[in-house]
């Protein structure tokens, strides 16, 4: 499914879930051992920096699914029609677009949040001449919603050269980042918050208190993958196996824990 105006915008973006085309793209052998060694990364940031985390996803996105660009996208608070969208963190070749704003229809962003899902993106010269923008084309590209409480937005990987540089693999992986997009704009929030309400600060400890459990199964899950990396075979794998896809589960139920607490807001 197409956005209507997509050949008068040059801004294609295709819901995933019909795109049969990406669907049968091959999945790309990775490295088994990055991938939790940057959810490690980004563990560390939630609980140690939480005011760099937005840019340590979009980096560990930029490294994990090998793209030219990773971008997060928030709903301005003051947004009007012409500069609805921001991109509040940025890596890669867009890095020298770090705060650029866009207007609400010409948007993938708007696409992406209304239908509610992973789509497919590409944007062409046109777009970027309509935009007012100089910046390389977009020739490959997948975009997830994200929202924490009232907060909407969306994390981007895009290609600039390549025709097929993503596949599933990525699609996972960035599903699990978007997750911690909406943690990350929700503990910022909770930190502007925590200097206005010192009644936030029990909630902002329970946060805190998942945040570090966090650890916990990434470090299990780095283990059981550097076994597997060594090149474990028949029953062994299998165990293996079974541990990492345990430890992941442990991992995604404390990040929908996370995103469950309840959030006061200030008086």
């Amino acid at each position: 499914m197409f956005s209507p105006s997509s050949a008068d915008t040059g801004l294609e973006v295709t819901d995933l879930q019909s795109d049969s085309a990406f669907a049968t793209r091959l999945v790309r052998l990775r490295n088994v051992t990055v991938i939790p060694e940057g959810m490690r990364r980004i563990a560390h940031a939630l609980v140690e920096h939480p005011e760099n985390i937005l840019q340590v996803l979009v980096e560990t996105a930029v490294e994990l699914c090998g793209a030219d660009s990773s971008a997060i996208s928030v709903e301005k608070e003051d947004r009007t029609e012409d500069a609805y969208y921001q991109w509040v963190a940025i890596a890669g070749r867009y890095s020298n677009m770090y705060n650029a704003v866009f207007p609400y229809y010409h948007s993938g962003c708007r696409i992406c949040l209304e239908r509610g899902g992973p789509q497919h993106v590409r944007a062409f010269k046109r777009y970027f001449d309509i935009l007012g923008i100089t910046a390389p084309i977009v020739t490959d590209g997948l975009m997830f919603p994200w929202q924490t409480d009232e907060t909407r937005g969306t994390i981007y990987i895009l290609a600039h050269e390549r025709q097929e540089a993503f596949d599933q693999g990525d699609v996972a992986i960035m599903e699990i980042l978007a997750d911690f997009a909406a943690i990350g704009v929700r503990q910022l929030r909770q930190q502007k918050l925590l200097m206005e309400r010192a009644g936030l600060v029990a909630e902002a400890a329970m946060a805190n208190k998942l945040a570090h459990k966090i650890n916990n199964p990434l470090q299990s899950l780095t283990n059981v993958l550097y076994l597997a990396a060594e090149g474990y075979h028949g029953e062994s794998a299998k165990i293996v196996g079974c541990q990492a896809l345990d430890d992941l589960e442990r991992l995604c139920s404390l990040v929908r824990e996370l995103l469950s607490l309840p959030h006061q807001q200030a008086h």
